[in-house]
């Protein structure tokens, strides 16, 4: 089945996925097309905010009230063209799409050696969501990610409780509030890590900083985020 599903894969990668053609391809996508990719560019270390002024380190929200991971990192705006793969990925089954988009935030996020997570954890889906979806699209980034940088995976790490409704549509504080609670770490996997918590899309932040305390809560030691693309 591996082997069929990496077949596919060859064959939609030999083109590019944006503009069809298959010259200088690489990892699904042409060198034209992902110049034109946005770039988050200078953003918030905690939160992935864009931010305007290049001398800030921190949003004015994690100044006041810091969350839970020590550093967020997200490789684009959730923008054209990133968005539409994004949501080609998750909901259109496009498993192309998304192993185009983890490949190349692989080699634009690829930490410095002394900021290797020790873990790669993704953010979990609710089985019953998951059954439905066929596969979690964050386990599926996060072992890209870990094969590249050579960091072990462990989607069992952390388990989401409750089923919650489309967050998409929800304030921040509706989402907080969506979330509390929803999530457990085990500590026999997480204790003493630094983690690296691993998802597609950083909207508010709420779903990241639930999980990031549910893993600090079972003792890890540090969390940072890692996710495709950040929305402005």
């Amino acid at each position: 089945m591996l082997r069929i599903l990496g077949q596919l894969l060859d064959r939609q990668l030999a083109r590019c996925l944006l503009c069809g053609e298959g010259d200088g391809v690489l990892n699904g996508i042409c060198a034209p097309c992902s110049n034109d990719l946005p770039a988050l560019g200078h953003s918030c270390q905690t939160c992935a905010l864009p931010l305007p002024n290049t001398g800030d380190r921190h949003c004015a929200s994690c100044q006041q009230q810091p969350p839970p991971q020590s550093l967020s990192r997200a490789c684009w705006y959730y923008a054209y063209p990133v968005a539409q793969l994004i949501q080609r990925f998750k909901y259109q089954r496009d498993l192309a799409a998304g192993h185009t988009l983890a490949e190349l935030a692989a080699v634009v996020l690829d930490p410095a050696p002394a900021q290797h997570p020790d873990l790669l954890v993704p953010i979990p889906m609710h089985w019953r969501k998951q059954l439905a979806r066929g596969y979690n699209q964050a386990q599926l980034i996060a072992t890209t990610l870990g094969s590249r940088w050579r960091i072990p995976v462990e989607p069992r790490a952390l388990r989401k409780l409750t089923p919650t409704d489309s967050q998409q549509t929800l304030r921040r504080t509706q989402r907080k509030k969506n979330l509390a609670r929803s999530f457990r770490a085990r500590a026999d996997r997480v204790a003493g890590l630094h983690i690296g918590l691993v998802d597609d899309v950083i909207t508010t932040g709420a779903t990241l900083e639930a999980a990031a305390q549910a893993l600090l809560d079972a003792g890890a030691h540090q969390v940072s985020a890692i996710a495709l693309a950040r929305t402005p």
